[in-house]
C-alpha cells in the first residue's frame, strides 16, 4: 500500500470495526486518505509520509482474498478518488 500524497499519519490501528488494520493520512486541513484491510501497518501515528511511500502491506479482513478499501475525504465527506488523483 502506497501513500497517495504527502501527509501525516493521524490514525494507525485496528480500533474501527469493519476496517481491519487501518491507516488514515491527513494531507491538509481539508484532505484525508484512508487505507483499510491491511495485513501489516508499516507506519505509526505521527509519522510523516511521502507520496508513493509504502505505508502498509495489502491484506484481508474476514474475506478469502486480499483487498483494499481506499477513501479520499474532503472536509470529512467522501470524494471519488478518480476525480482528484493523477492518472496511473
Amino acid at each position: 500500500m502506497l501513500a497517495a500524497a504527502d501527509g501525516v499519519v493521524v490514525y494507525s490501528g485496528a480500533g474501527l470495526v469493519g476496517y481491519g488494520e487501518l491507516i488514515i493520512v491527513k494531507h491538509s486541513d481539508e484532505w484525508l486518505s484512508a487505507y483499510a484491510h491491511n495485513r501489516r501497518r508499516l507506519v505509526g501515528e505521527g509519522a510523516q509520509v511521502k507520496a508513493g511511500q509504502q505505508i502498509a502491506e495489502l491484506g484481508r479482513s474476514g474475506t478469502s482474498r486480499d483487498m483494499l478499501h481506499f477513501e479520499v475525504r474532503r472536509n470529512g465527506k467522501p470524494v471519488d478518488p478518480l476525480q482528484v488523483l493523477p492518472p496511473p
